[in-house]
């Protein structure tokens, strides 16, 4: 029964294929006004109006599915484009960071080439804290006593003087900036050679005073006022002679006694990532002083 089904089924396929053949032979065969011609033509006319119909039907569930497969490919796209720029953004604040970091280290090791003051084996440090105080503005740094620190040392950066070191452990030191109300360093405006401390304004952070000063009628609104240095060998100074301090940026009073000498520093206290202590001078330049 199975073998007849399977003999019958081939049959009929084989009576389709030929019968294929010949509607295909005679309808090239034949002319253009020919039957079988004419019943193509025919269904053609009967068929085209209804796929019409059917196409502008369909066209608005075409055009659904084709937006729903843009959106999502522009999701894709777009997450795509989100993370490229997220990673672009990311590496370009590196490069920036990196970049300022590194022209505050040239500036640190140029000055110190610069004025002489590398014969004080300065120790370049990072700063990782500090003092959030308007009173007590202080900073820490990742260098200590094994580093040849200790305490009273001068710290300047690539515009001169920060600080001095205030307290020192093995591995990492606190420095005391100009603005602390603790401070206060012997000092010389340049161009007069007038003598006098620098101490901070307190509460004003970025405000100096170049105060007892002998003849204060003698400094001018911009003279750049240094370090005076070690005056006496009995009275040695950390500091040496000539650091830039800061610039006079406006005096008050007329008078001899009553006039006050605002000092706007050089260094931004606010803006420190790496600084320079100048440790122990070197041998040559011990055996030059005096």
């Amino acid at each position: 029964m199975y073998d007849r089904q399977v003999r019958r089924r081939r049959a009929i396929l084989l009576a389709l294929v030929v019968c294929c053949l010949v509607l295909l032979t005679a309808y090239f065969g034949e002319s253009s006004g020919g039957p079988l011609k004419s019943v193509q033509t025919g269904t053609m006319e009967v068929v085209a109006p209804v796929q019409e119909g059917a196409n502008r039907a369909l066209k608005p569930v075409r055009d659904l599915f084709g937006w729903f497969g843009d959106t999502f490919d522009a999701k894709d796209e777009r997450d795509k484009l989100e993370a490229e720029r997220d990673r672009l953004r990311a590496e370009v604040a590196r490069l920036q960071v990196a970049a300022n970091e590194n022209a505050e280290l040239r500036d640190i090791v140029d000055y110190a080439r610069s004025s002489g003051l590398d014969a004080y084996e300065p120790r370049t440090a990072r700063v990782y804290s500090r003092s959030p105080s308007s009173w007590y503005q202080t900073i820490e740094i990742n260098k200590g006593s094994s580093d040849g620190l200790a305490v009273n040392q001068p710290v300047i950066n690539g515009k001169g003087l920060v600080g001095k070191v205030k307290a020192v452990s093995d591995g990492n030191a606190v420095v005391m900036l100009l603005s602390d109300s603790e401070f206060g360093v012997s000092a010389l405006a340049a161009a007069s050679g007038q003598p006098g401390s620098i101490l901070p304004v307190a509460g004003s952070p970025g405000d100096l005073l170049f105060d007892l000063v002998p003849e204060a009628k003698e400094v001018r609104t911009g003279d750049t006022i240094v370090t005076a240095g070690t005056i006496s060998a009995r009275l040695p100074s950390p500091f040496p002679q000539g650091i830039p301090i800061g610039r006079v940026k406006r005096i008050e009073g007329e008078g001899e006694l009553d006039r006050t000498i605002h000092v706007a520093p050089f260094a931004d206290l606010r803006d420190l990532d790496f600084v320079q202590v100048l440790t122990e001078p070197t041998a040559d330049l011990r055996a030059a002083t005096p």
